[in-house]
């Protein structure tokens, strides 16, 4: 399933809301280091947290046809779930049609609503998600211990080192400058450092934002792009030496932030609240496994490439990770879908908002109270697998078991509200 209404929505805000979040983060909020950290078990800027995410969607058909919506269209995406993160959907304004993955397995939600807009009227819908956070570990990396690129696993270059859009693996320019830059270097975390420096001194993050993702050869012509772009060009760096990487999107919580942008000659409008999109890169480094390479929200010096892994948003900042990209065309996605919503006088508008509430608030309605006390007492002594098992009750490590720790975290909390 091709995720255009998704996708074109996250290009929007990827190169907006970034740009105007990017350098106080960048200049104010972090203290420049000089030597690549030596990390502690869990880093120091990120801790268990809970939030809520809350996403409204309005269709407005203000032109002269019927706005037939598709299923991509009434598609909701359900978040990445893995060890940092453990993300439920717990209300949306419609049933759910049913649940599936896309070509890249992200989980994704359709859902039931009106199918066509007659000219003058509109439909909307809202998600609402339950999101814990865990700290995130990263290994110490060490170039001597890194593997050689014949290391990597035949299965991970046969899926993420195609050349395919937006991966243009074979373009005559990306390879060239790809190979002189890495030359004859074997060991992959030594490549990844390569490209990360050669990134941050020739491609520039751009003074305004522009309305749509650029293709690789694009950022490399222009010597420009934001997050997710130069997450691309180094993506695509990375498959000509066959290093299988992606790119991934997600959300970071910005207490202070607020912003409207209305793009494509108004036919889009996001609305967010403590809320910024952000886009990095992947890539499998031997014999750690898959590593995020964040080319723009990063803290310390730009001197030190592996910064790029140890001090990126995903990594420092309460990041919440929402798809991957590893096949999806999500550029050309988004000019088709632009061109959809002009030509007809379709529009669509948007309001995100992220919310931190405690810890104890397992129904997410900002208030710890017997609801909450009562659902981790439900879940109390289960282990995955078991029958009052409840996820969002694991709130303490060690992780995978509901014991005292979990009740007495929510106990402290009881009648706090926001």
């Amino acid at each position: 399933m091709k995720k255009v209404v998704l996708l074109a929505i996250v290009s929007v805000l990827l190169s907006s809301a970034i740009t105007q979040m990017i350098e106080p983060v960048t200049t104010e909020k972090f203290t420049a280091i000089t030597a690549p950290p030596s990390l502690p078990p869990h880093n120091s800027n990120t801790r268990n947290v809970r939030f809520v995410i809350r996403s409204n969607v309005t269709f407005e058909n203000r032109g002269t046809v019927t706005w037939d919506l598709t299923e991509e269209e009434r598609a909701i995406s359900l978040f990445m779930n893995n060890t940092w993160q453990t993300v439920f959907l717990i209300h949306r304004s419609h049933r759910l049609e049913r649940i599936s993955e896309d070509d890249d397995g992200n989980s994704i939600a359709v859902l039931d609503f009106q199918r066509h807009l007659q000219p003058g009227e509109s439909v909307s819908y809202s998600v609402y998600y339950n999101v814990f956070s865990q700290p995130r570990i990263v290994p110490e990396l060490n170039e001597n211990e890194s593997g050689e690129l014949e290391d990597i696993p035949e299965n991970l270059r046969e899926e993420f080192c195609i050349s395919q859009p937006p991966f243009l693996v074979e373009d005559k320019e990306i390879r060239e400058v790809a190979r002189g830059i890495a030359g004859n270097e074997t060991r992959v975390l030594t490549i990844i450092k390569k490209f990360v420096k050669w990134i941050w001194e020739n491609i520039q993050y751009p003074s305004q934002r522009h309305e749509h993702p650029y293709y690789p050869n694009e950022t490399l012509k222009k010597r420009e792009g934001d997050c997710d772009d130069q997450a691309i060009l180094f993506a695509t760096f990375c498959r000509v030496y066959e290093i299988p990487s992606s790119i991934q999107v997600g959300c970071i919580y910005l207490p202070d932030f607020y912003t409207n942008v209305t793009t494509w000659e108004d036919h889009i409008s996001n609305e967010l609240r403590r809320i910024g999109w952000h886009g990095w890169a992947m890539a499998y480094v031997p014999p750690w496994g898959w590593l995020p390479i964040d080319l723009t929200f990063v803290a310390g010096s730009l001197a030190v490439p592996l910064n790029a892994i140890y001090h990126g948003a995903v990594i420092l900042q309460e990041t919440i990770q929402y798809m991957n990209i590893s096949k999806e065309d999500y550029v050309a996605s988004s000019h088709m879908y632009r061109d959809f919503l002009q030509q007809n006088d379709f529009h669509l508008y948007s309001m995100d908002e992220m919310t931190m509430t405690f810890l104890g608030d397992m129904n997410c309605d900002f208030i710890v109270n017997m609801l909450d006390l009562f659902i981790i007492a439900k879940a109390f002594e289960s282990e995955p697998g078991d029958s009052n098992w409840n996820e969002i009750a694991d709130i303490a490590e060690p992780y995978g078991k509901i014991n005292i720790i979990d009740v007495f975290i929510a106990a402290t909390e009881f009648g706090k509200t926001l």
